[in-house]
């Protein structure tokens, strides 16, 4: 009694083994697949022409979330100068300014008072100009926060997409190889192909849900960034709209009472 049960341990402990040998081999098998498809990738070697037209779709999104990504990166780059330059320039516009302003007062003619009313025009624009800078701000957070939320969220989805990928396409690689030393008749050998077939189907249910996962993220990713920065270059233009037609405005009056009293001073003389 006590030997049968033993048998029967033994027996059940053996076939439990060897299906786990099977899973070991089996895994081991698939990394060998994957490790395969990743190098054909990294080398650039060339890919089943159907495999890789099947994923012309999936391809043309990602050429569109990484020119998002780049674009991005290079629009906070641009926003970060064009603040530094409205700085520079609103300093030495009202340096400028200042020393006209100061040489103007020196010069009792027509031509000091002219000097003084150009001075006080570029020190009131330089003034203007650093408002440009609450809108630029602005955008420059907003852009921050896609790139570090919106963007980042799906740079990790793209990842998991590309591993499940390269899964598949390793796992096509093994059917085909199994495939191509076949034989119908062999009940092994058509177990085999069954297994690693069932295991490509396997494969391709987890990426086709990751590619749409992707393509989905991918649009909704650029229609936010349209109506982020329709948002937001919006009120930086109607900003810029205020500081030129103040500065505008600001230049014209000057020069304009200046033309006023160098024509009356000019009268003045002709009357006496």
């Amino acid at each position: 009694m006590d030997g049968h049960k033993y048998s029967y341990s033994r027996e059940f402990y053996d076939q439990y083994a060897q299906s786990q040998d099977k899973s070991v081999v089996n895994k081991m098998q698939q990394k060998y697949w994957k490790t395969k498809q990743t190098l054909i990738k990294v080398t650039g070697k060339k890919e089943d022409e159907h495999v890789v037209a099947s994923d012309a779709d999936l391809d043309a999104k990602l050429e569109l979330f990484h020119s998002i990504q780049r674009t991005c990166m290079e629009l906070l780059k641009a926003i970060e100068l064009y603040q530094k330059r409205i700085c520079f320039l609103s300093q030495e516009e009202n340096e400028l300014g200042k020393f006209l302003r100061s040489q103007g007062s020196q010069d009792k003619t027509r031509a000091g008072k002219m000097m003084q009313a150009t001075g006080k025009a570029l020190c009131f624009s330089s003034q203007q100009r650093l408002a440009l800078r609450t809108p630029l701000c602005r955008l420059y957070q907003e852009v921050e926060t896609f790139r570090y939320r919106a963007i980042s969220d799906t740079w990790l989805t793209v990842n998991r997409m590309e591993q499940y990928r390269t899964e598949y396409r390793g796992a096509l690689l093994w059917m085909k190889d199994v495939s191509q030393e076949l034989d119908p008749d062999l009940f092994k050998q058509m177990e085999k192909f069954r297994k690693v077939q069932a295991q490509v189907r396997h494969a391709k249910l987890n990426f086709d849900k990751l590619k749409t996962d992707v393509c989905q993220k991918v649009d909704l990713l650029g229609a936010s960034r349209c109506n982020l920065l329709s948002h937001v270059l919006t009120t930086y233009q109607v900003c810029k709209e205020n500081v030129s037609m103040k500065s505008e405005f600001s230049v014209g009056s000057y020069v304009s009472f200046c033309v006023r009293t160098t024509h009356k001073n000019r009268q003045d003389t002709c009357m006496g």
